[in-house]
């Protein structure tokens, strides 16, 4: 159970907000059912993390594996869920890869950018500073403006992954996602 109430379509006075998060997300998920008890916070959220998923240059599927490895790391069953359940399938990703993100390292099914993005991934979320060898690694596949996208969505799902548990936010169930 979350340790915050979780606030629903009754509050009329936030509705704008509210149909802003249904209109970008689908629907009103539990992540912003805690949120919008501050306002402000749930609205930079969603407009800083809508730019992350929607308006950045990286590939769909290479995203959803940044996302889903953040998750596994720091054990947060509520991104793992939703991410994996659809979002990553969505993207391409097939269920053999979604499986084996776990031990990526010794699994064939990713590609030499995707292995140096998760690698990058693994660093930043593990020990927050990042070898310069996985930093040349990375620039091999990646111009500067993928390394600062793939860089800002791991450390934006850290955040996510640490809000969620810190919070115990449930995942909704995988029909309603």
């Amino acid at each position: 159970m979350a340790r915050v109430a979780l606030i629903g379509e009754e509050r009329g006075d936030l509705a704008p907000l509210i149909e802003r998060v249904k209109a970008e997300r689908g629907r009103l998920i539990n992540l912003y059912r805690v949120l919008l008890n501050s306002p402000a916070i749930a609205a930079a959220w969603l407009d800083f993390n809508s730019a992350i998923r929607y308006r950045t240059t990286l590939d769909p599927a290479l995203r959803e594996m940044i996302i889903l490895r953040v998750s596994i790391l720091n054990g947060a069953e509520y991104q793992a869920r939703i991410h994996g359940a659809s979002h990553a399938l969505q993207a391409g990703l097939s269920d053999r890869q979604i499986m084996e993100l776990g031990a990526w390292v010794s699994s064939s099914l990713f590609s030499a950018a995707q292995r140096a993005a998760l690698a990058w991934t693994d660093a930043m979320t593990q020990h927050i500073e990042v070898p310069d060898t996985l930093h040349q690694e990375l620039k091999n596949h990646f111009d500067d403006q993928a390394i600062v996208e793939i860089t800002v969505l791991a450390g934006a799902y850290n955040m996510h992954t640490r809000v969620a548990r810190a919070l115990r936010i449930e995942p909704e169930t995988p029909r309603s996602v």
